[in-house]
């Protein structure tokens, strides 16, 4: 899964990017809670850079799935 496979890398950006996509696939699927588990862990590691598309969107995202 390219979530882990970013996660084996520290690659953080590309683990953003990958649990985005998955959450909403999640979403879509009807496992909006098992999309914010995934999710958000990821958006906590960051503490900057919040004003970018990546972690712009996924907050966008986290809050739709806590609604």
């Amino acid at each position: 899964m390219a979530v882990d496979i970013a996660a084996a890398q520290s690659a953080k950006g590309a683990q953003l990017q990958a649990a985005s996509s998955l959450g909403r696939l999640w979403l879509g699927q009807g496992k909006p809670q098992q999309a914010r588990e995934m999710l958000a862990p990821v958006y906590c590691w960051f503490t900057e850079g919040f004003e970018t598309r990546d972690l712009k969107m996924a907050k966008v995202l986290l809050d739709e799935l806590s609604a």
